[in-house]
């Protein structure tokens, strides 16, 4: 049986909830809630994979519709030279020469590119570019 003291106790965690949900939504850079959008959009590409695979239709486009709407709050995407472009500046101005720059020129590109950019791809591209 709830009682007034659990029902308050209850109520008062809500409440520092919603407070501290609210501190982190107004102190939030754009990259770290682009970052949350990106980390969902790829679950619901992983489980569109797999519903796909397992032959249920019905749970991809459920998947589907909520990938469409996660995709709404992003930035719009970037074109192929575009990221092309961006990807040559950054090994220039690090000055980065092989393989072994990698991590140095993602690092750039991660904080230029965040929502704009598939970085799986940027990854390849950067991956061929120092490979040169």
């Amino acid at each position: 049986m709830i009682n007034q003291v659990s029902t308050t106790s209850f109520l008062k965690l809500l409440n520092g909830i919603f407070t501290l949900l609210d501190e982190f939504f107004n102190n939030r850079d754009n990259a770290g809630i682009i970052a949350i959008v990106e980390k969902l959009i790829k679950q619901r590409k992983d489980s569109i994979e797999q519903f796909q695979k397992a032959g249920r239709t019905d749970l991809v486009d459920q998947e589907s519709k909520e990938l469409g709407i996660l995709q709404a709050y992003m930035p719009a995407q970037l074109s192929a030279a575009e990221v092309q472009s961006a990807i040559q500046k950054v090994i220039s101005d690090l000055g980065a020469s092989g393989p072994q720059d990698m991590g140095k020129v993602i690092g750039a590109l991660k904080a230029q590119l965040a929502g704009k950019a598939d970085m799986g791809m940027v990854s390849g591209l950067v991956k061929a570019a120092l490979a040169k």
